[in-house]
């Protein structure tokens, strides 16, 4: 099913594709809602959202999200879902939310050191994955998140924003404009890998462009965050 939603230039047209699985174990849990069952987003699916080919364009981008792998069985009978609605985060600049999994956790506040994951991608690169903390591991393989302080003003504006209203163990797709994003090359999160970071930002703070009058739509950004934990310090 594919839905919609207006494209101006204070919100975006999202034609979005979503699959519901009946999962065939015990190991990738469901939840009941209204008499039918529907699975929990798991770290799994957040990986799957990110990893999902993106078509994105000045003011229109299309994102598939899909409930399902290898592992699992798709059932072809599932029920259309609600319509998700992207909603504009008070007091954050415009950035857009749509919750995936609320958390159950903590809330941060200023002064708090918080854990996220993300997959972050640049809209004017046609929703190209620009980063992913699940690419950075330790020495064991696991996964890295990234840790800073809410805030300290060493992130973008719109990812602070975004984690202020989630509670520990949500995940969270957000859009973000220009004007909250990055506005030097020293915020955070930075891609780790060189050309990543140089086609990251060669794109957002191209001169030509920007004298074009491209600088509304060059900076906007996609991320799928995890709240994975709040440490009050």
């Amino acid at each position: 099913m594919m839905l919609s939603y207006g494209a101006s230039t204070s919100s975006f047209r999202l034609p979005q594709t979503v699959t519901f699985c009946t999962y065939s174990n015990s190991h990738h849990p469901t939840t009941t809602h209204g008499g039918e069952s529907h699975p929990v987003v798991t770290r799994r699916t957040l990986s799957l959202l990110a990893t999902a080919t993106a078509t994105v364009t000045a003011a229109a981008f299309s994102v598939p999200i899909l409930f399902c792998d290898s592992s699992v069985r798709c059932s072809e009978s599932a029920a259309a879902a609600a319509t998700p609605q992207f909603s504009e985060l008070p007091e954050s600049g415009g950035v857009k939310a749509l919750d995936l999994r609320i958390g159950d956790g903590d809330s941060p506040v200023n002064g708090d050191q918080v854990a996220i994951h993300y997959y972050g991608r640049l809209a004017a690169k046609q929703g190209w994955r620009f980063d992913s903390t699940y690419d950075h591991k330790d020495e064991t393989g696991e996964p890295l998140p990234f840790i800073f302080t809410v805030g300290s003003g060493k992130v973008i504006a719109g990812i602070e924003a975004a984690v202020r209203s989630m509670k520990a163990g949500g995940i969270r797709r957000v859009i973000i404009p220009p004007s909250e994003g990055y506005q030097n090359m020293s915020q955070e999160p930075v891609p780790p890998d060189f050309f990543d970071r140089q086609r990251l930002f060669t794109t957002i703070f191209n001169p030509t462009r920007l004298a074009n009058g491209e600088g509304s739509t060059l900076g906007i950004l996609i991320f799928d965050i995890e709240l994975v934990n709040v440490k009050h310090l």
